[in-house]
């Protein structure tokens, strides 16, 4: 009787365990459905033709949600010759794990579509270069590089 008991225990919490796994991925914003998809409405925004190049002073550095129903993603605002412009890089949890650091002051280097986002005019970037680093966040068509990981 012992055994049977034993054996049930531990089959219900290596069953709860596998169950939690896809749980913990989905809320750590890793999983589909976090609106970061290649084929979201947020990344269908990315159009190769409006595609430009911004050097400037990072202001300001974020976690928002450029759209509802997203995952958070890291968004910075940069001041540049063409003026000040709200930069998305991509979700949190992609842009933590590749050690992509901006801070305000930072002098960067942003490459992205310029899209309009709610009335205001944004890049989506496809890489980012500070210092000797560069960091690239999408491939040239713009699918996101977090997608084939």
């Amino acid at each position: 009787m012992r055994k049977n008991l034993a054996a049930l225990t531990i089959l219900g919490v290596a069953f709860f365990l596998c169950a939690m796994i896809p749980i913990a991925a989905l809320a750590k914003g890793m999983g589909k459905g976090d609106g970061w998809e290649a084929g979201s409405k947020f990344n269908r925004l990315y159009n190769p033709a409006t595609v430009e190049t911004d050097e400037g002073e990072v202001l300001s550095v974020e976690k928002v949600m450029p759209m509802k129903g997203m995952s958070h993603g890291v968004h910075f605002t940069l001041k540049s010759d063409k003026g000040t412009v709200s930069v998305h890089l991509g979700p949190s949890w992609y842009i933590e794990k590749e050690g992509i650091k901006v801070q305000p002051k930072d002098r960067v280097t942003v490459s992205g579509s310029r899209i309009t986002l709610d009335g205001k005019s944004v890049i989506i970037a496809d890489e980012i270069r500070k210092g000797g680093k560069t960091w690239k966040l999408r491939d040239d068509k713009g699918i996101p590089l977090w997608r084939r990981k």
